[in-house]
């Protein structure tokens, strides 16, 4: 397992998934300048982007934290056996990442706090197993972080429009509902304080209620950032959003506004899906950031 400190708090990464997203760069990040893939190409490939078929690369994974003797998980990737008729990549996924959260040193029932930073299909999906035919909420004795605004937005009886279209099919119902059936999630809005280490704030844009970890230890600082930024190329070209993203312009602002803070503070970081180091330190660049240095995170996992 890859394991930081930062202050008082371990920062561990769980692989559940990396690989080739079936997607490329020009689809994912519609508007993209085709010139900073090939500029970058040398740090870029093989991790983030493979050349030769032009497919974007992406990790899912969880960052279990340890916290004033709490185990807590910040987003549970994609879940198995789930049914995903619009988003084929991730369906009826039969990985090892219980296996990977054991080799951490953890087992369902120790864990204390689930954070979903929003609810999209690569973000909730573990927080539910299929037992007997029935989803039932995978970690039993945790207290789930959902953002209130995500919760109503994704709620299918709202009917709400989305870009996804029916992309996150199913994902209501099979990995958020039966959490809170369960009595086991909690609803936040505005701003959450988890203890004297961890805060939730609204980041929103990706979606509405889209929302970041920030971390204050001693003297480190981070900033778990969901999907803030999918790909480096972000932190180059800040303004360039994926197009999974409900308000491209708060997007936008967001983004900027997280990165511009981390730079000023010497923040670290960590999105929800980079391979390799895992998260960055970044800095004020003219029109953008640049990336100062890596996490001493290892490279990517397997499938």
């Amino acid at each position: 397992m890859d394991t930081i400190e930062l202050g008082s708090v371990s920062v561990t990464r769980v692989w559940e998934y990396y690989g080739s997203v079936e997607m490329t760069p020009a689809e994912f990040f519609p508007g993209t300048s085709p010139h900073v893939w090939k500029s970058e190409e040398r740090w870029l490939a093989p991790e983030f982007h493979d050349p030769a078929t032009d497919a974007v690369h992406s990790a899912i994974q969880t960052w279990l934290l340890r916290s004033e003797g709490r185990t807590i998980l910040v987003d549970t990737g994609v879940g198995n056996h789930k049914e995903r008729p619009y988003a084929p990549v991730w369906g009826h996924l039969d990985t090892d990442f219980l296996g990977n959260l054991a080799r951490a040193g953890v087992r369902p029932e120790d864990v204390d706090v689930v954070i979903n930073t929003h609810l999209h299909i690569d973000h909730v999906g573990w927080n539910t197993r299929l037992q007997d035919r029935t989803w039932v909420p995978t970690f039993p004795n945790a207290t789930y972080l959902m953002p209130k605004d995500d919760f109503d937005f994704w709620n299918p009886a709202g009917n709400n429009p989305t870009v996804l279209g029916r992309g996150n099919q199913n994902v209501f119902e099979d990995s958020v509902a039966p959490v809170h059936r369960a009595g086991l999630a909690l609803l936040w809005e505005h701003g959450h304080q988890i203890d004297a280490n961890l805060r939730l704030e609204p980041a929103p844009g990706h979606t509405p209620g889209s929302s970041v970890l920030t971390l204050a230890s001693g003297t480190d600082r981070a900033v778990f950032a969901g999907d803030l930024l999918h790909s480096p190329v972000q932190v180059l070209e800040p303004d360039t959003n994926s197009c999974f993203c409900e308000d491209p312009a708060a997007a936008r602002a967001t983004r900027r506004r997280i990165l511009g803070e981390a730079a000023d503070t010497r923040t670290l970081v960590f999105p929800a899906h980079f391979p390799g180091g895992g998260a960055v330190e970044v800095g004020h660049d003219a029109g953008g950031f640049v990336i100062e240095e890596w996490a001493p995170f290892a490279g990517h996992g397997k499938r």
